[in-house]
């Protein structure tokens, strides 16, 4: 005995609730991800904006793909087949042509705006940041200048990174950082995935006109890997960093050794020797914690706690 039309419709709703669920459980998803819908955790508020607009975006559209499978379902179901004769025939709809013209124009025009947007907030820039970091790409290593310290010397502070230390871009946390990218070489790409972006380094982007400037502000403490996201050359995928992440009074802290000079050695403090001066626990690790340095074949020791310059 086949279903009749009063039993069809619940049963065809329980199989697609049924479906849904294990389509949920089977991607083994924490509820936070399911939320999210896969976007991953940034920890700055750009990153959030952008999660945001992400989030909102695949509501809508399920939405509307709800919309028409449930347009089709109901089509299936209650406009099948009933005999030989054809269902009258409309050569033009108007009102149905205007809803699905003006509905689709309506929704691209929202989602450009909160695209937009999502962008200007993102991409904008303070006129005076709190940190300025001056981020030079080589090959296959990072070099991290900040002009706004000096060493005794007179030399900005400065953390280069070598085959056998993975340089440490330590930052302040809820303050406005400047990142001003260039390139020695090749073109790299500065990427930070807990920032959730990332930005192509170009050599001598003012005369070729690239805007190789970008802004954000770190929400918490922490260590975060950064890499290189444009194939560069032989050593492409070792070409890591990290961002030290520190609350502005041990950054302070931090900047107040690296202008002074090391008793021990009677040279400025390198980042290493400044945050083990420090010891603040792990956040003050002399090296790289999410990333280690890469083994060129030529010798170089991959011993993670070297000293930098």
């Amino acid at each position: 005995m086949g279903l009749t039309e009063g039993t069809r419709v619940p049963r065809l709703i329980k199989v697609g609730g049924l479906i849904g669920l294990v389509g949920v459980v089977a991607t083994g998803c924490t509820p936070d991800q399911v939320l999210r819908f896969g976007w991953p955790e940034g920890v700055t508020p750009q990153a959030d904006a952008m999660r945001q607009l992400w989030t909102w975006s695949v509501i809508a559209a399920l939405a509307v793909g709800v919309l028409v499978w449930a347009l089709i379902f109901w089509t299936v179901t209650f406009h099948r087949k009933k005999g030989d004769e054809l269902p009258r025939q409309f050569q033009y709809n108007n009102p149905l042509e205007i809803i699905y013209t003006v509905i689709p124009f309506v929704m691209v025009v929202v989602l450009f705006y909160f695209t937009a947007t999502t962008q200007n907030y993102v991409m904008a820039d303070e006129k005076e940041p709190d940190t300025t970091v001056d981020v030079v790409a080589f090959q296959w290593n990072w070099e991290f200048d900040y002009p706004g310290y000096r060493t005794p010397n007179g030399e900005p502070v400065r953390t280069v990174g070598t085959s056998n230390f993975t340089p440490l871009l330590v930052l302040p946390t809820d303050s406005t950082i400047e990142y001003r990218l260039r390139s020695k070489d090749v073109i790299h790409s500065f990427f930070v995935p807990k920032f959730n972006f990332k930005r192509d380094t170009f050599p001598d982007p003012d005369k070729n006109n690239q805007d190789s400037v970008f802004q954000n502000t770190i929400e918490q403490e922490g260590s975060f890997v950064g890499r290189c996201a444009e194939l560069c050359g032989t050593y492409h995928s070792m070409m890591n960093f990290e961002v030290r992440a520190l609350s502005p009074d041990k950054f302070e802290r931090y900047m107040d050794l690296r202008t002074r000079i090391n008793p021990a050695t009677d040279q400025p403090y390198t980042a290493s020797e400044a945050l083990r001066e420090m010891d603040c626990g792990r956040l003050c690790t002399p090296h790289s914690v999410t990333t280690i340095p890469f083994d060129t074949e030529r010798g170089a020791t991959t011993e993670a706690s070297a000293g930098s310059n």
